[in-house]
């Protein structure tokens, strides 16, 4: 079971958190701090009483915009620490999901905070830590992909993907409705997705054929034309491209 440490500078915020995550059968123990140096203070006690000790902290579930120092600041100072806890960001702020997972965040829950969002955060950080209990897992619906938006879960039909871009282990998926950050590298998406009609274009970007509306070659570089942008094609995939749209069905 985790021992779980919660930041948050704003009181109703904290307590509310603190009570979700004692109703959580997989939290054993929740501390709660007002700003992030408090929490520094806390993680430091923890640490140097081991990992067994009365005040260890497996995981925290960390505010971002807080006075003085903030979440991301603390976050970025664990990441020196030789066995930091897990981190979890709950934020009212969609801005900065693709600097939490640069700092290796295990999630990223948006508020106002939903019990089962938090609860997946929590399940996440328990499987890291190697203490969740198994549970049947659903096989995935090879057609949608579920998404995080606004503390919601949705799910995206794989068919309206126009294009993805690849941001470090996350990729972004581009819909005509708007875009979308996964916990899923581009190069898993290639794998999965390439008996669906999306092909590797540059080492950023993995485009569905059928939203390509133009290839464009200018002064010897290629580029394609996906909805409303433009994306360049790297020279290695220019060649494979352009026979692949060749074959492509037209209607």
């Amino acid at each position: 079971m985790l021992r779980a440490l919660a930041v948050d500078d704003e009181r109703p915020s904290l307590e509310e958190l603190l009570y979700l995550l004692n109703a959580d059968p997989r939290i054993r123990s929740v501390q709660g701090a007002g700003d992030a140096t408090e929490a520094l203070r806390r993680i430091n006690r923890a640490l140097e009483s081991g990992p067994h000790g009365p005040e260890a902290v497996d995981v925290v579930f960390l505010d971002i915009h807080m006075p003085g120092l903030d979440g991301l600041d603390l976050a970025r100072l664990l990441t020196g620490f030789a066995r930091p806890p897990l981190i979890v960001f709950v934020t009212a702020h969609e801005d900065f999901a693709v600097q939490a997972f640069d700092l290796k965040a295990v999630d990223y829950v948006l508020k106002p905070v939903r019990k089962e969002r938090l609860g997946e955060a929590v399940r996440r950080a328990a499987e890291l830590r190697g203490t969740t209990t198994r549970i049947p897992v659903h096989e995935p619906d090879p057609d949608h992909l579920p998404v995080e938006l606004g503390g919601v879960t949705r799910f995206v039909a794989v068919d309206d993907i126009t294009h993805v871009e690849a941001h470090g282990d996350y990729a972004r998926l581009h819909t005509g409705r708007g875009s979308h950050l996964v916990r899923i590298p581009l190069s898993t998406l290639e794998e999965r997705w390439r008996s669906r009609g999306f092909v590797r274009i540059h080492r950023r970007h993995l485009v569905a054929l059928r939203h390509i509306g133009e290839l464009r070659l200018d002064a010897g570089t290629v580029s394609v034309q996906v909805g409303a942008e433009e994306l360049q094609v790297s020279r290695r995939h220019a060649r494979e491209l352009r026979d692949l749209l060749m074959r492509r069905p037209t209607s």
